[in-house]
């Protein structure tokens, strides 16, 4: 049995742990030229559906804490029309629910589209208690690859939560995926962003063992990837897709195992952007 003990978590004082975190290599990097051929990244959707075939629904905890963080973005605003109807909400990558199904519980007007490319996933979200079809529209997507207008309406979403869902995404997609959320997203709507920082304990374990993609992107012993996020990456991803910034924070939170006597600090950032008028303005749909 192994005892860890969750510290509370603090707001780094820089906002990219230094380099000196990280372990020498004792072998050879592996860095692909072609990030998108790589195996793990091709077999992505097999991977997942593997992980929540083997997993179900108690991997991942709920997420709870999101209606401190952001409960400003889900309750309704001055805005008679939204308020008489409530917002609308897409969650990218829902996985098993662990995000909407708070949410709908803490906000009876929210309406959610939540969408993943696992079947296994979608049918976990389908068979949960608390899923409403008059509250929760669930379907398959492939946001890497498919167009989200085919599924939800241009303009329509309030809000737009990617929670550790970018990260699962080669790099060289990710301007793709934002392109793609902004054609269904409102004028003045949000993107909110939860996922790994550059610097946690799980990066610098597998780049020790030399399972490396590129850059800060590594694929875990489950075949699942996972990109790890420096500050001025998001801000310049988010920039170039028309987006602006409204708040960027990066916590660290340190674990203690008592068993082995370590200690692991686990760098987490959460991020708010901003999808403005004048941005939507220049789009082709609009």
């Amino acid at each position: 049995m192994t005892a860890a003990i969750t510290l509370p978590p603090v707001l780094c004082s820089s906002p990219i742990p230094p380099t000196s975190r990280f372990k020498t290599l004792s072998c050879t990097k592996r860095i692909f030229d072609d990030v998108n051929e790589h195996y793990y990244v091709r077999k992505s959707m097999n991977n997942w559906d593997k992980f929540y075939k083997r997993h179900q629904s108690k991997f991942f905890k709920d997420r709870h804490y999101l209606e401190k963080d952001w409960g400003k973005y889900f309750s309704n605003t001055d805005d008679a029309a939204i308020a008489a109807s409530g917002k609308v909400l897409l969650e990218v990558g829902s996985g098993a629910g662990n995000t909407i199904f708070p949410l709908i519980a803490a906000y009876p007007k929210l309406f959610i589209h939540a969408c993943d490319f696992s079947t296994e996933a979608l049918t976990l979200v389908k068979s949960h208690s608390q899923f409403y079809e008059n509250r929760i529209n669930a379907f398959i997507c492939d946001v890497v690859n498919e167009d989200l207008c085919g599924k939800i309406l241009p303009s329509s979403v309030d809000v737009v939560t990617l929670i550790f869902m970018l990260s699962a995404v080669s790099p060289n997609k990710m301007p793709f995926v934002l392109q793609n959320l902004k054609k269904v997203l409102k004028p003045n709507g949000h993107i909110l962003v939860r996922d790994y920082a550059v610097g946690d304990s799980a990066q610098v374990k597998l780049e020790s063992r030399n399972q490396i993609i590129s850059d800060n992107f590594c694929y875990r012993g489950d075949g699942t990837c996972s990109f790890y996020f420096s500050e001025d990456f998001l801000l310049n991803l988010f920039r170039e897709a028309g987006f602006e910034t409204v708040d960027m924070s990066t916590y660290c939170r340190q674990v203690n195992n008592r068993q082995q006597n370590m200690a692991f600090e686990r760098y987490k950032s959460k991020w708010s952007f901003w999808h403005s008028l004048f941005h939507c303005s220049k789009l082709t749909f609009y």
